[in-house]
C-alpha cells in the first residue's frame, strides 16, 4: 500500500508538473503581448506607450528569457507561492481560495444530482429489464446526455426564471441561486451515471452467485442490496471520480451562462485578459484536482472490493 502510494504520489508530481511546463511555453506562443495589455488597463489606450510597455516587461520579469521565467514560477510554486495576478495585483492563491466555496457548492450539489437520479433510473431499468420502464428510463438518459448544457441552461432560465419566475437567473448568493445551475449539470452527468448503472447492474444480475442468492430463496431486495449494487459500484465510483474532478475544476458553460463565480469562469477571465500567473495557477489547480481524485480512486478501490489488487494499477 505505501509503495504504491509513493509511486502514484510521484507521478502525480510529474504529471502536475508537464503539465505546467507545457501550459507555460504554449501561453509565449499565442497572439498578443500582456505588457501591452496590461499597460492598456493600467494608463488607458492612449497612454499606453512604448516606455510604458517595456517598463512593465522589466518590472514583471518578462524581458527574460522563457525558460528564466518558467524557473523562478516554478521556484515560487515549490515555495508555495503560486504569484500575483497581473491585473488585480491579488496573489494567485487568494484568487483560486476566494472562488472555492462557488466551486465546492455547485461541483457537490450536480453530482449529488447525478448520483441519485442515474443510479436510480439506472436500477429499475436493469432490474425491469426489456419493459416498458426500461425503455423509458434509457430514452431518457441518452435525451439527458444529447441535450447541450448552454441550451438546457437557457431553457431553465426561459421557464423559471422569466416565464414563471420563480428562480433566480443568475449569481451567487443563496440555496435558490444553485438550482439551475446545478440542475443544468447534473441532467447530463446523471444520463451517462444511467446507463453506466444499466449495464453494469445487468452484467452482475446474471452472474452465478446472484443466481445461487436466489435458489436459496434470498429476497429479491436483500440480493439487490446485499449483492448487485455492492458488487456494481466499481465502475459507478469511477465514473464519479471523474465527474467530481470535472466539476472542481469549474464548468466553464454553465458558469458563464448563470454568471456563476467559479474557477472556470476565473480561467476564461484570466485567459481573456492574458494574466499569466493567474492562468499558471489555475491550470496546476486543475492538474492537481485530477491527479489527486485519481489516486483516491485508486486507493477506496481496495477498500470497496478485496478481489482488486493495487499492484494492478501500478
Amino acid at each position: 500500500m505505501g509503495v504504491f502510494v509513493l509511486k502514484r504520489v510521484a507521478w502525480t508530481a510529474a504529471v502536475v508538473i508537464g503539465v505546467s511546463l507545457l501550459t507555460f511555453f504554449m501561453l509565449f506562443v499565442l497572439p498578443g503581448d500582456p505588457a501591452e495589455m496590461l499597460a492598456i488597463s493600467k494608463y488607458g489606450a492612449q497612454d499606453a506607450t512604448r516606455e510604458a510597455i517595456e517598463a512593465i516587461k522589466i518590472r514583471e520579469g518578462l524581458d527574460r528569457p522563457i525558460p528564466v521565467q518558467y524557473g523562478v514560477w516554478l521556484g515560487g510554486v515549490l515555495t508555495g507561492d503560486l504569484g500575483k495576478s497581473r491585473l488585480s495585483g491579488k496573489p494567485v492563491w487568494d484568487e483560486i481560495v476566494s472562488r472555492l466555496p462557488a466551486t465546492l457548492a455547485l461541483a457537490g450539489t450536480s453530482l449529488l444530482l447525478s448520483l441519485g437520479i442515474g443510479m436510480s433510473l439506472g436500477i429499475i431499468a436493469a432490474v425491469r429489464r426489456n419493459t416498458l420502464w426500461d425503455y423509458l428510463f434509457t430514452g431518457g438518459s441518452l435525451i439527458g446526455v444529447a441535450i447541450p448544457n448552454f441550451w438546457l441552461g437557457l431553457m431553465l432560465i426561459l421557464i423559471f426564471g422569466i416565464y414563471l419566475r420563480l428562480l433566480p437567473t443568475f449569481g451567487y448568493g443563496t440555496w435558490r441561486h444553485l438550482i439551475l445551475p446545478a440542475f443544468t449539470v447534473g441532467i447530463s452527468m446523471a444520463g451517462i451515471t444511467a446507463r453506466l448503472t444499466r449495464s453494469t447492474v445487468i452484467e452482475v444480475l446474471s452472474q452465478d452467485y446472484i443466481k445461487t442468492a436466489r435458489a436459496k430463496g434470498l429476497a429479491s431486495g436483500l440480493i439487490l442490496y446485499r449483492h448487485v449494487i455492492k458488487n456494481a459500484l466499481i465502475p459507478i465510483i469511477t465514473i464519479a471520480g471523474i465527474q467530481f474532478g470535472y466539476l472542481l475544476e469549474g464548468t466553464v458553460i454553465i458558469e458563464m451562462v448563470f454568471a456563476w463565480p467559479g474557477i472556470g469562469r476565473l480561467l476564461i477571465d484570466a485567459v481573456h485578459n492574458r494574466d499569466f500567473p493567474l492562468i499558471q495557477g489555475c491550470v496546476l489547480y486543475i492538474a492537481f484536482i485530477f491527479c489527486f481524485v485519481n489516486l483516491l480512486l485508486d486507493v477506496f478501490y481496495s477498500y470497496l472490493d478485496p478481489r482488486v489488487r493495487l499492484e494492478q494499477h501500478d
